[in-house]
């Protein structure tokens, strides 16, 4: 290990360490694990370098965790893996307590100042028979790195080689950091609406793959999901029903900051789009003041798209939108802000492009980033705004021309809510047909003529008009969202289908212990766990 990845705190801890099992006089353990290789284990998404030892730490009740101190977030990390420790070991892992009698092994998640560390996200693990240190300059990294060690925890104990159960993880080396800042999932919730414990439990899983950011689709023609307390009509009216003509619902603003907390919690960002200036007949069923169709607005329960617009040459639509976004901006934490701007058939394009101008300058007013479909490329907007290329290259590449950052985010490629196949039960199939293979097998490095340098990252959506609760939800998003993962985080030359379908299959446990309905692809061959959700489908 260089020198430069080990703090003084680090270097005082370790100290104390010796100092405690000296005086202590205990006799060291010694167990002779069976060999087990580090990058065997089925890490998704795949390091960006795995160097394997060959021998075994051992996690039991004799392991304590300990972080760097006054290292802001550090603790917090330790406590999180803690809790994920005992959920899948039963093993109460203590954290920063000073002392503990028998310690035998440690986990120490440090803060470094080690340059080798690029960006927030990288982090190291050294691994070896008496502790795992784990390296990171920020508390996101770190957490980042705990999702690694999550994953090369054993499912099982190795009771008969000691007289109390041990978890033998792999030692050795990881040098990890992400390809793309960005890595994203959207969950439309306007369509049909999801509970706040259903994003919860989603963004759990986004975490667990190292996603940071969840998109929340909060408006659209059949529903507007958000409160906004200075127009509150739209939640009253525009929140009461969804497709299917059920009775939707919305997030109170206090609900929606208790995801925010949530999410920050596992280092993901919360992106608000607030559809516009098509999508929008939730609001303006409203107050149809801000109607710019000509048609008299009714709650609509259907799922055609673009027939709905705002007057966009209504100056009172900016006074309106002003506060809307005010409100959200107010109490979201992340840089972004998404305005939609997809589908809008029924706008004028002059009027369109008028309204993309004008909506950017009030999104930066309030302190964001403005991002949109990749329609927004069509006007004249500043190079810090975002497309989202979700159909046309000429839109991605005119945003290219201006400077701006591009989402990767293709339909026929990257949306969760195509089907697998014809007998998918759930999800459309409009872009294509995406199986588990096709899912993975693409090159967002290459993908469209867009530059590498123009890429800030993948994200994944998941439209709702097919799918009404938790589980039809999980059917669609995996397993393919965890390929997405390996695609955003994972180099192209480190990528190979054969592999990754391998470490796929090793999911299963963690996915059946999550209670997560997954469609077993039958191009997998699924590890069997005791949990088990089964019900295969042609692929």
């Amino acid at each position: 290990m260089k020198n430069s990845t080990i703090t003084k705190s680090l270097f005082l801890f370790l100290t104390i360490i010796a100092f405690v099992a000296c005086t202590q006089q205990k006799k060291k353990r010694v167990i002779n694990f069976p060999k087990t290789d580090l990058a065997q284990k089925p890490m998704i998404p795949k390091p960006l370098q795995v160097i394997s030892t060959n021998t075994a730490f051992a996690l039991d009740e004799f392991t304590a965790i300990y972080t760097s101190e006054n290292a802001a977030g550090f603790e917090e990390v330790g406590k999180f893996l803690a809790k994920k420790i005992k959920a899948k070991t039963d093993l109460d892992v203590q954290v920063n307590v000073a002392e503990i009698p028998n310690l035998e092994t440690v986990i120490y998640i440090n803060q470094s100042d080690s340059t080798d560390l690029i960006g927030s996200e990288a982090y190291q693990l050294y691994i070896t028979q008496d502790s795992i240190i784990l390296n990171s300059n920020t508390a996101e990294g770190a957490f980042r790195g705990i999702q690694t060690i999550r994953q090369i925890i054993p499912e099982a104990s190795n009771d008969s080689l000691t007289t109390n159960p041990v978890w033998a993880i792999p030692t050795g080396k990881i040098m990890d950091s992400p390809q793309f800042e960005y890595r994203g999932s959207m969950l439309d919730v306007a369509r049909h609406f999801f509970s706040v414990e259903d994003v919860k439990k989603y963004l759990d899983l986004l975490a667990y793959y190292k996603y940071n950011v969840l998109h929340l689709h909060l408006t659209d023609d059949q529903g507007w999901r958000i409160e906004i307390k200075s127009w509150p009509l739209l939640t009253e009216v525009g929140g009461s029903t969804e497709v299917g003509g059920e009775a939707g619902g919305f997030y109170t603003q206090e609900e929606y900051k208790d995801i925010i907390a949530y999410a920050a919690e596992r280092h993901i960002t919360i992106v608000p789009e607030i559809d516009m200036p098509g999508h929008t007949n939730a609001a303006s069923v409203s107050y149809p003041i801000f109607n710019g169709n000509g048609i008299k607005p009714e709650l609509y329960e259907g799922t055609q798209v673009g027939k709905s617009t705002f007057a966009t040459r209504k100056d009172t639509l900016y006074s309106f939108l002003d506060d809307v976004v005010e409100e959200i901006a107010a109490i979201t934490p992340g840089p972004y802000f998404h305005i939609g701007g997809d589908e809008s058939h029924v706008t004028k394009k002059k009027d369109y492009i008028y309204f993309v101008e004008r909506v950017e300058k009030i999104v930066q007013k309030h302190g964001k980033q403005m991002i949109g479909w990749d329609e927004i490329g069509q006007a004249d907007i500043d190079s810090t705004s975002i497309s989202q290329f979700w159909a046309s290259k000429k839109n991605a590449l005119d945003a290219v021309a201006k400077g701006m950052k591009v989402i990767l985010s293709p339909a026929k490629k990257a949306y969760l809510d195509m089907q697998y196949d014809t007998l998918s039960k759930h999800g459309l199939h409009w872009a294509a047909y995406i199986p588990t293979d096709t899912a993975y097998v693409w090159t967002p490095e290459e993908y469209e003529d867009i530059p590498m340098e123009n890429i800030l990252g993948i994200e994944a959506p998941l439209w709702s008009e097919t799918i009404s609760d938790i589980g039809e939800l999980e059917y669609l998003a995996f397993p393919r969202a965890i390929g997405y993962s390996e695609l955003s985080w994972t180099t192209q030359e480190n990528r190979d289908w054969e592999n990754y379908k391998v470490r796929l299959a090793n999911q299963a446990p963690f996915l059946d212990r999550m209670n997560v309905k997954y469609y077993p692809s039958p191009l997998i061959d699924w590890k069997k766990s005791k949990y088990s959700y089964k019900e295969i489908k042609k692929d």
